[in-house]
């Protein structure tokens, strides 16, 4: 028992703590799945201006395509209705208020000139160019976000 206790006996050495690089496997892959997110969500909203921009150069093709301010409220009042079509199905056959509601949706807010506009415009003899040119701003917007959003 004496020779037991006399050998040469080494303290217990615990092995160096695992480096952070290079990264498990497991990391690996939830940094590419990140990575792929938000290149994905980048080509999304690149996308999405995109077809914001064809929008509004359509728009802005056909209004400037009418010379008279008379034929701009015209085309603009088309404009309206077709992307009313495509957004839902039966809104263009609305009339008066009923329009008007669907044309003022929460971020499209019409000033009562804006409304008469709208409403009969293109039926006057001389419209004001000046609140013409207000109209085709805010429908021009209330176009883009109609067309923007449609689903095929």
């Amino acid at each position: 028992m004496s020779t037991a206790t006399s050998l040469p006996l080494r303290d217990v050495h615990l092995p160096d703590a695992p480096g952070w690089w290079p990264l498990p496997p497991g990391w690996w892959v939830v940094l590419g799945v990140c990575a792929l997110v938000l290149v994905s969500i980048g080509v999304w909203r690149a996308w999405r201006g995109h077809v914001r921009r064809r929008w509004m150069s359509r728009f802005d093709a056909a209004v400037d395509a009418a010379d008279a301010p008379a034929t701009q409220l015209a085309a603009i009042s088309e404009l309206l209705r077709r992307a009313a079509r495509v957004r839902q199905p039966g809104a263009e056959l609305l009339q008066g208020d009923a329009w008007l509601q669907f044309v003022e949706s929460p971020p499209t807010v019409l000033s009562e000139q804006d409304r008469i506009l709208l409403l009969d415009g293109a039926y006057r003899r001389d419209p004001d160019a000046a609140a013409v040119a207000r109209l085709r701003r805010v429908a021009r917007a209330r176009f883009v976000q109609l067309m923007s959003g449609q689903r095929r």
